[in-house]
C-alpha cells in the first residue's frame, strides 16, 4: 500500500494500522490491516479487491451516507447518490456474513468447524455444546472439518420465505378414508384441531424447520 493511500485512509476515516479492529482494509501484498472502528460516514470501494489484492470491510462498503471513494490502480473517484436506501441499516444476513468473514480473513468462503461456536456466540445464536455439535454435523455432513459460508447463512439467515398453499379439512371425528400424512406440521395443528387433515398443492409437504 502506498504512503499516499495510507495518508488518505487516515485523513478520511481517521484510522491507523491496527490488527485488532472489527473492520478493516486488508492488504494482501503487505499483510497490513488498516482498522475501522465503526461504520464510516464515507465509504470505500476498490478495484484492488476485485483483483484479490485487498479486502475492504463492511463498515466501509456500507457507510452512513451514500458517498464512496472508489479506487483503481492509479486514481481515486468519488461516487455518490441521493438515495439513502443504498445505505439502509445492515440486514441480519449481512451482519452474519460480516461476522463470519472476520473468522475467514483470507476470504476462502469457509471456516474450520472449531470456530463455529465463536461465530454463533458473536451473532447471539444458541451456542450450547450439544447444539453446536448438532450444527457441525448438519453443516458438514461429509466430516471435512469446515463450515461453508453459504450453508451457514441458509441455515440461520435464509433470505427467502417459501410459501406452500394447501387446504385444511376439519372433521368432528376421525375418518380413515380421509387421512393424509403424518408430518410434524400436521401433528402440531392437531393439538388445536384433533381431526384436521391437510391437502397440499405440492407433492412435498412443507417443513416446520
Amino acid at each position: 500500500m502506498s504512503e499516499l493511500t495510507k495518508e488518505l485512509v487516515e485523513l478520511v476515516w481517521g484510522t491507523k494500522s491496527s490488527p485488532g479492529l472489527s473492520d478493516t482494509i486488508f492488504c494482501r501484498w503487505t499483510q497490513e490491516l488498516l482498522g475501522i472502528h465503526e461504520q464510516a460516514a464515507v465509504g470505500f470501494l476498490t478495484l484492488m479487491e476485485a483483483l484479490r489484492y485487498c479486502k475492504v470491510g463492511s463498515y466501509l462498503k456500507s457507510p452512513k451516507f451514500p458517498i464512496w471513494i472508489v479506487g483503481s490502480e492509479t486514481h481515486l473517484t468519488v461516487f455518490f447518490a441521493k438515495d439513502m436506501a443504498l445505505v439502509a441499516p445492515e440486514a441480519p444476513s449481512e451482519q452474519a456474513r460480516r461476522v463470519f468473514q472476520t473468522y475467514d480473513p483470507e476470504d476462502n468462503g469457509f471456516i474450520p468447524d472449531s470456530l463455529l461456536e465463536d461465530v454463533m456466540k458473536a451473532l447471539d445464536l444458541v451456542s450450547d455444546p450439544e447444539y453446536i455439535n448438532l450444527m457441525k454435523n448438519k453443516l458438514d455432513p461429509e466430516g471435512l472439518g469446515i463450515i461453508l459460508l453459504g450453508p451457514f447463512l441458509q441455515e440461520f439467515f435464509p433470505d427467502q420465505v417459501m410459501y406452500v398453499e394447501g387446504t385444511a379439512v376439519i372433521m368432528g371425528f376421525e375418518d380413515p378414508m380421509l387421512q393424509t400424512d403424518d408430518t410434524p406440521i400436521k401433528r402440531c395443528l392437531q393439538t388445536k384441531w384433533p381431526y384436521i387433515e391437510l391437502l397440499w398443492t405440492t407433492d412435498r409437504s412443507p417443513s416446520l424447520n
